[in-house]
């Protein structure tokens, strides 16, 4: 009998995230400089930051390379940030070997093709409501929330409440 998600989020201690469609909306606002803007959610912030107070990893994996995203995300204290990641698998394999991360500890979100393989590899594959059907079918837990509203911060906190930790970051108790 294999394990609920609900029992994998008791195993999980590292969030891997992509960045477009998952703490983007998908949308891409290009200025007439060229320049290409996103919009993050703030609550998916606020939980990744808790996350990395609580004691958890949290890495992004990511195609797109843009300065602001790597600066929104340093702002947050996330310091394992891999933008214009070629290969996501090999990206995540130098990841785990870098901390001695066990695949099956791992909550890795994304939305599209590029994340197919690496989700493959982790204990606990996720996804926003709006992800393409090819990452939907590989998926443990699908996010009642789109990339960019609020599914991060509700695969954060869904571990972190299993855990018993989320109660104890928002009444001040966290280390």
């Amino acid at each position: 009998m294999s394990k609920s998600y609900k029992q994998i989020m008791n195993d999980i201690n590292t969030f891997v995230f992509d960045v477009d469609g998952v703490l983007t909306d998908s949308s891409v606002h290009i200025t007439a400089t060229g320049d290409m803007l996103r919009t993050m959610n703030i609550r998916d912030g606020f939980a990744m930051k808790a996350a990395l107070e609580s004691g958890y990893r949290v890495c992004i994996i990511s195609g797109g390379n843009n300065e602001g995203v790597q600066i929104r995300l340093q702002n947050l204290g996330i310091t394992d940030i891999y933008l214009a990641s070629p290969d996501k698998v090999e990206t995540f394999k130098e990841y785990a070997e870098l901390y001695s991360i066990k695949s099956e500890n791992v909550l890795y979100m994304g939305d599209d093709i590029p994340d197919y393989h690496v989700m493959q590899l982790v204990g606990l594959p996720t996804c926003p409501q709006d992800a393409s059907p090819e990452i939907k079918a590989i998926c443990q837990y699908i996010s009642h929330k789109n990339g960019g509203q609020g599914a991060v911060r509700d695969v954060i906190e869904q571990v972190m409440k299993v855990q018993g930790k989320w109660h104890l970051y928002y009444n001040g108790k966290h280390d």
